[in-house]
């Protein structure tokens, strides 16, 4: 079977070696005789298959001690209301930056149990840039400053991050980005991400959070969504999307055969070049973001005749690139550039591209 170029935003595309190795161990693990499907999660061979993938990730990330590392249900939506449940007590105030759609989703959210000061809005950038830091309208006495490093429909990254802004700990919805590139877990008091993206599978959530803010600062909150409950029982208080589970360990084994993090940015900025390159020296398609806030995840782009895009994303179909689709909230294209996405698929989608507008131009 030929596998095609698949540019989705999530469920995304996964390493080939991942996929290789599950396939050989789907019907049994090592010597366990059974599928990681049929595990207990309790038992031996999935607390060794738990154990090493936290192990690899605290390795890759550098996670502190003081950080409690959980794997989780619900995807990075739940944690909209997780983090304010857990950091915040009623009547407290959060500060939040909004740089796009789902920076609005979590504060619509966190909207519901806390006082929400909106610290920053990129409304006037038409989400396509991130509001210089010097604007930001930071509270006092705010439980703490939540902003979203990658915002994976409109393709806005933070390139410099808003640490020392505020003295309130710092909360960051990593889903599209986390894995990309090297971070000091130091400077987040809680990182959440789901996992469809550069993790693995949908199903599971991990996040990070440092161990004096697991909480709860409020009585009401239900038991399975307090971040103690889950540091408390390794993750295991109730049965855990445990295949997904073992293939984000796969995925951090093989983040690790590439070079860790460090390797992974310079891939990934490469990636990135190449397509922005492409978009940028031609009068045909065009990227709305501005330069100095671009992601390297997620490339929007569009056409500079939108009649074309049905015909375009046909034909790129066509040529084994598809999920070129541009979210439905702003149209056009977006190209995911995952970690998973290889240079390969890059330049035959910029090859495509430069076919497309001679044919069409």
């Amino acid at each position: 079977m030929t596998r095609v170029f698949n540019f989705s935003a999530g469920p995304a595309t996964m390493p080939q070696a991942v996929l290789a190795q599950a396939q050989s161990e789907l019907t049994g693990w090592r010597d366990s005789g059974m599928s990681v499907m049929e595990m207990s999660h309790r038992g031996e061979h999935f607390t060794q298959i738990a154990a090493e993938a936290e192990q690899d990730l605290r390795q890759l990330l550098s996670v502190p001690d003081n950080y409690s590392v959980l794997f989780l249900q619900g995807g990075a939506t739940l944690q909209f209301a997780m983090t304010v449940l857990n950091l915040a007590a009623p009547g407290d105030s959060v500060d939040y930056a909004v740089t796009g759609s789902w920076g609005k989703k979590a504060v619509a959210e966190a909207s519901r149990f806390a006082n929400v000061n909106v610290a920053a809005d990129g409304a006037a950038y038409k989400y396509c840039d991130i509001p210089p830091f010097d604007t930001w309208q930071l509270s006092n006495d705010a439980a703490y400053l939540h902003f979203t490093p990658n915002e994976t429909i409109g393709g806005v990254e933070y390139h410099t991050t808003p640490i020392g802004l505020s003295r309130a700990p710092l909360v960051a919805d990593f889903s599209s980005s986390i894995l990309s590139r090297p971070i000091n877990v130091a400077d987040y008091g809680l990182i959440y991400a789901g996992a469809q993206k550069n993790i693995g599978p949908s199903g599971l959530t991990l996040v990070i959070v440092r161990e004096d803010l697991l909480g709860p600062r409020r009585g009401d909150i239900p038991t399975m969504m307090q971040y103690q409950t889950h540091a408390a029982a390794g993750s295991m208080s109730n049965t855990p999307p445990t295949f997904a589970w073992y293939l984000a360990g796969l995925t951090f084994k093989w983040l690790q055969s590439q070079g860790g993090l460090a390797a992974m940015a310079r891939i990934n900025q490469k990636k990135a070049e190449t397509l922005y390159a492409a978009i940028d020296q031609s009068s045909f398609y065009s990227c709305p973001v501005a330069r100095q806030a671009r992601s390297r995840m997620n490339v929007p782009f569009v056409l500079a005749d939108s009649g074309l895009d049905k015909a375009f994303l046909e034909q790129a179909g066509e040529a084994g690139l598809v999920s070129l689709k541009g979210h439905r909230s702003v149209g056009g294209m977006r190209a995911s550039l995952y970690n998973a996405m290889t240079q390969e698929g890059v330049d035959a989608l910029v090859t495509f591209m430069a076919d497309f507008e001679r044919r069409e131009g």
